[in-house]
């Protein structure tokens, strides 16, 4: 499977479920000054979340370009990306937990659409803690669907609540899909989540109750919504059987040019193989940034800070590799040449 077909497949999953498609915003966000990069899909639809009327109704569904940066430091391990595409159905006040979690359940096992093994799929939700209740509603949705007990993990604020993506605003607990890879696990505490490997999160539905105010407060919402966030890159790997997201069609011209201009051979050691994936995500998220109808240049503050220090991150990767040469300008070109039939802005810009 590649990503376009994916993007395909959900589409028309959830236009079925009465959906409408809307068009994804620019990485750079607009209305909201306190974040440098939009980071989700729900960051440029807060206005609606919090409930103006969308003027293209209650159901939604579109992928987003994000960038993250928090977590950075991962980025050369097998789930991590700084750019990824984040598939995404959205309910402004319409359908809530039960119809969240069962359409997500059939789109992943039916072999309608994706087929994923059902034993394979393990969830996660929320606890609880002092502020708000343990998601009990939502554990006892997943079983009903046909996830078994023993596949349903309750986790903290830390894996299971999402938002809000500044200070203030529409927030909630999350449940998380994760597909078992087979990989033996890392011992008697090994679940979704703990890093090893084993488990690969591939999607979470959001649900937005509450909304957290200047000074710490979690308010239920009067309009109750539904987030969902379907990593491209992640599931694409899970379909194609790969064990890392750069495993995918949309890495592998990166990784051959970079493997001929350094003469890396075709099974590099673990630092040489994170150099080649730090090269390969950096490169092609600055070219995102640049390429974007709302592009910046690199700069010493704020986001052109942040975009400068991805390139000489990857200046740097590619000098461990041996590569003295200037080569980030031909990188981009591959970006450019592979995706703009998707991100036409690419061409454009």
């Amino acid at each position: 499977m590649t990503a376009e077909e994916l993007r395909s497949l959900y589409f028309d999953f959830f236009i079925g479920k009465g959906h409408t498609v809307i068009q994804g915003a620019s990485l750079i966000p607009q209305e909201d000054s306190t974040i440098l990069y939009t980071p989700a899909g729900m960051q440029p639809l807060v206005p609606y979340l919090l409930g103006e009327k969308h003027p293209a109704g209650t159901r939604l569904v579109n992928v987003q370009k994000c960038i993250r940066t928090g977590d950075i430091d991962e980025v050369g391990d097998s789930s991590h990306l700084t750019f990824f595409e984040m598939l995404g159905n959205w309910s402004l006040g319409d359908y809530f937990k039960r119809e969240s979690i069962t359409w997500s359940y059939e789109f992943l096992t039916s072999s309608k659409w994706l087929g994923f093994d059902p034993e394979q799929l393990h969830v996660t939700v929320f606890s609880g803690d002092d502020q708000v209740p343990p998601d009990m509603e939502a554990a006892e949705i997943w079983e009903q669907v046909g996830v078994s007990r023993d596949r349903i993990y309750f986790l903290g604020r830390d894996d299971n609540w999402w938002g809000p993506t500044g200070n203030t605003g529409p927030c909630g607990p999350d449940t998380e899909m994760f597909i078992d890879t087979g990989k033996p696990s890392c011992g008697p505490e090994c679940r979704p989540g703990c890093g090893c490997g084993k488990f690969f999160e591939i999607w979470n539905d959001v649900f937005m109750e509450y909304r957290r105010t200047a000074d710490g407060q979690y308010v239920p919402l009067e309009q109750k919504n539904v987030d969902t966030g379907m990593g491209v890159a992640r599931t694409v790997a899970m379909m194609n059987g790969c064990m890392s997201i750069y495993d995918i069609p949309q890495f592998q011209p990166l990784f051959g040019f970079l493997k001929k201009l350094s003469g890396v051979g075709s099974e590099p050691d673990v630092q040489t193989l994170r150099s080649l994936r730090i090269v390969s995500d950096h490169i092609r998220t600055a070219t995102h940034i640049l390429g974007d109808d709302q592009g910046i240049p690199p700069s010493n503050l704020d986001r052109g800070y942040v975009l400068r220090r991805l390139i000489r991150l990857a200046v740097r990767h590619g000098r461990k590799l041996g590569i003295d040469d200037p080569f980030t300008s031909r990188m981009a070109e591959i970006v450019i040449d592979s995706e703009s039939s998707v991100h036409k802005e690419l061409a454009r810009n």
